[in-house]
């Protein structure tokens, strides 16, 4: 009955920890999406309204500020739309890996009338 109680205790830890990693990965890509969709904004804000900087100058700014670095920028002058690809790099420590993950937002820039 001990063997049997070791061994379940012994799963259900490794299940614990598994899911730890898997909650940090969840959480690297929420906060990846959140840098995305801030980037994708800022962009979008800089087709309308320019300023010194390049939109993708911007967007690379927003997704830093998020913990998160630019990949790409899909945001040329006289677009309607800023579309932005960031990544943001998680560790996982139970599993002793270091992985990526990434995200992309597109904002769009609805015409007046």
């Amino acid at each position: 009955m001990t063997v049997v109680t070791a061994a379940l205790l012994l799963v259900t830890v490794v299940l614990a920890l598994g899911c730890v990693d898997i909650l940090r990965v969840l959480s690297a890509k929420d906060r990846a999406q959140t840098a995305a969709d801030a980037a994708a904004l800022a962009a979008a804000q800089e087709l309308i309204m320019p300023s010194e900087r390049s939109p993708a100058q911007v967007a690379a700014a927003y997704a830093t500020d998020n913990g998160a670095t630019l990949v790409a920028c899909r945001c040329d002058a006289g677009s309607t739309d800023a579309v932005v690809t960031v990544e943001r790099a998680v560790s996982l420590p139970f599993l002793g890996e270091h992985r990526t993950v990434r995200a992309t937002a597109r904002a769009v820039i609805e015409q007046p009338g």
